[in-house]
């Protein structure tokens, strides 16, 4: 099995730790900047491996800012028409959502923000004297079904969902191959098990090495947003690309909903727009989406998940 092509990794993304009761066999791999691990029953057959690793590497040929050859640093560099693969207009349509649902506080064009933060390719977190903030969607995109229309250079950030988008997508070509599995990309979790919930912690943010509770999960996804993980000075990588300025009233979010991509953006999403606002918008069951928020004055928010225990 081969592992992607990667950039210069970063530090690991915020996790919601593990599965207590893993699966017998584990891959672990880089990817996408991150650190991969796809559990299973049995091994998979290479074949299968090499759908994952080849699936990967076109996401990140198409949407990584941190290589000079995706489609994305072209995107930065001149105006023009982008062909989506079809593939991925999910992830351009749930941006357009996740834009209009939190009023622009949630956007792709936030990536030049990140850079001049010091969130830059080479990771130097050395920010500039002055940030400027993001520019609207319609500003810079004529339109985005089928294709990018890019009106001028702009350099697009997909992180706040873009990772869940491929976990998702991996978890499409695993799923095919066995019954159960968990897909987790450095925190970002796919899980179906046919054998009955898995249990998986909720890593405490502050302590790496502590768990703030564990919940239960059978089939479905959740993710974890923290600011606690990729930090710098007064930075750190959730941005407020209206402000050019690092959330603050939210140290810490999960989301557990029917695909990561959808938690992936949601947990990120919680970080600027309450979750009464975010859950109008979704009728996954009756709460919408499962999610716990902990805030920097110590209060916690959470839906009645299955199986939720917390330890605070």
């Amino acid at each position: 099995m081969r592992s992607t092509r990667s950039r210069p990794k970063r530090r690991p993304d915020t996790s919601v730790s593990a599965t207590v009761r893993p699966l017998a066999h584990a891959w672990c791999f880089d990817a996408l900047g991150t650190r991969w691990e796809i559990s299973t029953p049995v091994p998979l057959a290479d074949v299968v491996a090499r759908r994952v690793t080849d699936e990967l590497d076109r996401i990140d040929r198409a949407w990584s800012r941190f290589r000079d050859d995706s489609t994305v640093a072209e995107i930065g560099r001149r105006a023009g028409r982008y062909p989506i693969a079809p593939a991925d207009q999910p992830l351009v349509d749930w941006y357009r959502r996740l834009y209009d649902l939190t009023g622009g506080a949630v956007s792709p064009m936030v990536g030049q923000v990140l850079v001049d933060a010091g969130y830059d390719a080479g990771y130097s977190l050395a920010p500039k004297p002055e940030v400027a903030p993001a520019p609207w969607w319609e500003g810079v995109l004529a339109g985005h079904s089928g294709s990018l229309d890019v009106r001028h250079p702009v350099l697009l950030d997909v992180g706040a969902a873009g990772k869940g988008f491929a976990v998702d997508r991996v978890a499409g070509i695993v799923g095919e191959a066995v019954d159960s599995y968990v897909v987790d990309g450095s925190g970002d979790m796919r899980i179906r098990s046919s054998d009955g919930p898995l249990r998986v912690a909720l890593e405490h943010p502050l302590d790496a090495e502590k768990a703030i509770g564990v919940v239960e999960l059978d089939d479905g996804a959740i993710c974890a947003s923290a600011a606690n993980r990729r930090a710098w000075a007064d930075w750190h990588h959730i941005i407020d690309p209206r402000s050019a300025s690092p959330a603050r009233e939210v140290l810490a979010s999960w989301v557990i909903a029917p695909d990561t991509m959808t938690a992936d953006g949601l947990a990120t999403a919680l970080f600027f727009t309450p979750a009464s606002i975010l859950r109008s918008a979704f009728d996954f069951h009756a709460a919408g989406f499962h999610h716990v928020t902990i805030r920097r004055n110590g209060t916690v928010e959470h839906t009645d998940i299955p199986g939720l225990e917390l330890f605070l």
